[in-house]
């Protein structure tokens, strides 16, 4: 049955309120080539066609269920326990989109107040907002919050070079325009902590950093604070199962991608980015934040506490345009560590880090390859390679493999270096199998 909107006698209502007598006198303007084009439909295919022919397109895509997947870079492969799926797909989750009315939104409005915090307790700070588009998003979030809070007389902002090029990239597209020093040109030798000054709002780095490591932040935490800067860490929120947080070496901001924590994959989105910080600057962080208390009749309920957006206050004293606070992958962040729990993130920690040393010691025996990281990692690590990454890529392809991340795109000194990532889901066979072809490829 086709559906059909309005009804002869609205669309007559509605042309007469414009005074216009047909729907052909109200697109008279439109040159007659351009009102009924020939869009080169293909035949008119009965349902089970159309299926068969859109089976046949999703095929040509190698997914991580069809092969072995070591590519990382800030998307990791995860398993996702099946009640998450199952609790996102509720009706009253999935269609739910804003919730301006707290009265008829309590559901929402609880998901939203233990996702937040739940983030609080993995990162170790006070308070923590509904969530941004992505970790990079949430970055350029955290810039925006320092010059605030500096009231924008302080104009520097460091990056280190280990973080996430593409955030960097972002953060540098948000603030385009503006007059400030963004400081950090990807080079590896350089040191954020000598870049600290009187001028710097924010001092940035990443924990483990992109290149796996996992570094001591005591000592850039201390410059930070000397200099009165604020430390944003863009943390992987699996590896805090296992790793001191954030908030122990003095960290203001804790940002990153919480697509590790119960979201798939899904060929690039939708993901979620998250953000915590200390009490005092919230005032200052964008999106949602939503607070638990009582209503009249002494039952607890959750409210909207703050919304520092366009959409709710004065435009001229907004801190943000950010127009979504994520919900549904909120929820699945919240419905993933609410079932594995404290202990179960840290199992799934600790399956990471020790599949990846396993990996990493199996590769370094090679001929032709040699581990490059000299600091401890979590569960991605470099390897120096003989031939260029893009080739051994392509031959580890033709055995179902998805090989790591060619490191040479994006830092030129690290020209056939391979960033590899093992996850929970890399099983023993796998990696043995992926050394092997390695060597064959050496």
């Amino acid at each position: 049955m086709t559906y059909i909107p309005h009804t002869e006698a609205e669309r007559s209502q509605m042309l007469a309120a414009i005074g216009v007598k047909s729907l052909d006198a109200l697109y008279a303007d439109l040159p007659a080539d351009v009102r009924f084009p020939d869009l080169a439909l293909p035949e008119a295919a009965s349902e089970m066609e159309v299926m068969e022919d859109l089976q046949l397109l999703a095929e040509a895509n190698l997914h991580v269920r069809q092969a072995s997947c070591f590519l990382g870079a800030g998307a990791y492969n995860h398993y996702v326990p099946s009640v998450v799926d199952h609790i996102l797909r509720r009706n009253e989750f999935y269609t739910a989109y804003t919730p301006y009315q707290p009265e008829v939104s309590q559901g929402t409005l609880q998901v939203i107040f233990e996702f937040q915090s739940l983030i609080t307790f993995l990162t170790g700070m006070e308070v923590a907002n509904a969530s941004h588009y992505d970790g990079a998003t949430s970055l350029a979030e955290a810039a925006i919050l320092s010059l605030n809070h500096h009231r924008g007389k302080r104009t520097k902002i460091v990056l280190s070079a280990g973080i996430h090029p593409q955030y960097r990239e972002v953060l540098r597209t948000y603030l385009q325009g503006q007059p400030l020093a963004i400081v950090g040109d990807g080079s590896l030798a350089d040191d954020p902590a000598s870049h600290i000054d009187e001028n710097t709002s924010m001092v940035a780095v990443q924990y483990p950093d992109f290149f796996g490591n996992i570094l001591d932040l005591e000592a850039l935490g201390r410059a930070a604070r000397d200099y009165g800067a604020l430390l944003c860490v863009v943390a992987n929120p699996i590896a805090l199962g296992l790793l001191k947080p954030p908030s122990e070496f003095g960290a203001d901001i804790v940002v990153g991608e919480g697509q590790p924590l119960g979201i798939p994959l899904s060929f690039g989105g939708p993901y979620i980015g998250f953000f915590a910080t200390r009490e005092e600057y919230v005032r200052n962080m964008a999106g949602r934040l939503v607070g638990e208390t009582v209503d009249s009749r002494g039952q607890r309920g959750y409210v909207m506490t703050l919304t520092p957006r366009e959409q709710h206050i004065r435009r001229g004293r907004a801190t943000s345009n950010i127009c979504t606070n994520q919900g549904l992958m909120a929820l699945a962040v919240t419905a993933y560590l609410s079932t594995v729990g404290r202990a179960g993130l840290k199992q799934v920690a600790e399956l990471c880090y020790h599949k990846a040393h396993y990996t990493a010691q199996a590769i370094d025996q090679l001929d032709g390859y040699e581990l490059w990281n000299r600091d401890p990692f979590f569960h991605e690590f470099v390897v120096r390679c003989s031939r260029p990454v893009a080739e051994i890529n392509e031959a580890l392809l033709d055995h179902d493999i998805i090989g790591g991340y060619d490191l040479g795109q994006v830092y030129p000194e690290l020209g056939e270096h391979m960033l590899i990532a093992v996850t929970e889901l890399n099983y023993k066979e796998e990696i043995d199998d992926f050394v092997e072809v390695l060597n064959e490829q050496g």
